[in-house]
């Protein structure tokens, strides 16, 4: 009696429909919609089928088929369409973490987003009138409030800001700026690029480490339309240095007809008190040293959406406001919606996100020992930081938690939903609490155990 012939393996593979009845797959629906999971679904079919035509892999069970298809299926979507955003814990000490979307928006911020977003608003009217409204109308307002200026206006970052300023105060006119403020911001974005972009003309003075008001006086000319100084808000000049001050240049500036323009990028709307932040110049402080203009960040200290700040002079502004590029750089509704938010938050001086960095020690303590006793973690020193290109290297002292694990447990940490973003030093996983808002300590835990349980299975 011959022996009985293999079963073709591709006989095994599942349909198009059961494939479809897998949860996986109705989820991945929601994603991407059904007709784009239907199509690659079949793609992945068609592959494996060849595959096992050339080079036979026999699967037993069905199930086992359909669990390994439908995760190609959700690859393959993933590589082409893109994965949805997640939210993640950051344990990462770092508060205005730049990968992580920066600053988180205070819980009554977004309450108001969920109120506004899914229907109409009064954005653009005037609901007494009927007329025609300013969008910017009551940040301005809010923003004139908190910092004693004449005038603001909001476009999308601050490097817009800039960019604005430049295009309607500058164009074909030149520009004098340190040699040491010639920075980079995020994204490879360079000051000297975005005066080019702006069609204004870069006059640098002095050195790299150090600059005078005499070298910004010598370089003054007719053609001179603005003195720009750029605050160093992601990096440091330490030792044989000296910089001219705010005061000084606007100074200069008026004496010769010129603006005096600050890229403070912080968005620091007030002095803050916490020894971290002492040392910067808020808007209210600068404008009080008679600068003309401050460009900053929504999304920085001041806790609110990414948005870009213009503060000051009530002429510059209404030039900047007519300008055509204004058009191109105005925010959104949403983006109104968050800041004036926030802005209100601010004027009736209610704590921030931000404040977590600085809990009470007493309280911090006893929040870090009793998520570790459930976790069997340490507790060791560690430093948190500002982050976001502000305060640089200004630690914040403070005791962490220490997880004994490499790559392969701050990896499972990444996966696990919702994903943990912690960091790695000396052979540990370390995990700040101090980014990680008090009432999501039971999901990390939660998340730390899974993750330590599924390495331990894999041993």
């Amino acid at each position: 009696m011959s022996a009985q012939a293999p079963t073709d393996p591709r006989r095994a593979l599942p349909s198009v429909d059961r494939l479809m009845a897998h949860p996986v797959a109705d989820r991945l629906s929601g994603l991407y919609g059904r007709d784009a999971v239907v199509a690659t679904a079949k793609d992945v079919l068609e592959a494996t089928r060849r595959q096992l035509a050339a080079e036979p892999l026999p699967m037993d069970e069905e199930a086992t088929w359909e669990s390994r298809l439908v995760e190609q299926v959700g690859k393959r979507l993933d590589r082409r369409l893109g994965s949805r955003l997640h939210p993640v814990l950051n344990a990462t000490g770092i508060f205005l973490h730049t990968n992580l979307g920066r600053a988180p928006l205070p819980a009554d911020s977004v309450d108001e987003l969920a109120l506004l977003a899914p229907g109409y608003c009064d954005l653009e009217i005037d609901l007494v009138s009927g007329e025609r409204g300013d969008r910017n109308r009551r940040a301005e307002s809010l923003l004139r409030a908190l910092t004693g200026a004449e005038a603001a206006l909001v476009v999308n970052n601050n490097a817009a800001a800039l960019l604005l300023v430049l295009s309607a105060l500058a164009d074909q006119r030149e520009v004098i700026i340190s040699r040491g403020e010639l920075v980079e911001i995020g994204g490879s974005f360079r000051i000297p690029e975005i005066l080019a972009a702006a069609g204004a003309r870069l006059i640098e003075v002095g050195t790299t480490n150090r600059t005078r008001l005499a070298d910004y006086s010598r370089a003054l000319s007719e053609a001179t339309a603005v003195l720009l100084k750029v605050e160093p808000s992601n990096f440091q000049l330490t030792g044989f240095v000296a910089s001219v001050g705010p005061g000084a240049m606007a100074s200069l500036a008026h004496r010769h007809g010129a603006i005096a323009v600050v890229d403070q990028g912080s968005g620091l709307l007030r002095p803050n008190g916490a020894p971290q932040l002492s040392g910067y110049s808020s808007v209210r402080e600068l404008l009080a040293q008679d600068v003309d203009l401050v460009c900053g960040s929504a999304d920085k200290l001041l806790g609110g959406p990414q948005a870009g700040l213009l503060i000051g002079d009530r002429e510059l502004i209404d030039c900047c406001h007519r300008h055509p590029v204004y058009r191109a750089l105005r925010p959104g509704r949403l983006t109104l919606v968050a800041l004036e938010s926030v802005l209100r938050r601010h004027l009736r001086d209610e704590r921030m996100p931000l404040d977590r960095l600085w809990p009470d020690a007493a309280a911090h303590r006893r929040r870090v020992l009793a998520v570790a006793s459930r976790l069997g973690a340490g507790v060791v020193s560690g430093d948190a930081f500002v982050g976001g290109g502000s305060a640089p290297e200004q630690a914040i002292p403070g005791e962490v938690l220490a997880l004994p694990g490499r790559q392969d447990l701050a990896r499972e940490l990444r996966l696990g939903r919702p994903p943990i973003v912690g960091y790695l030093k000396r052979d540990q996983v370390i995990l700040d609490l101090r980014t990680v808002p008090e009432d999501r300590d039971g999901e990390l835990i939660d998340v730390v155990l899974a993750a330590q349980a599924r390495l331990a299975e894999a041993e």
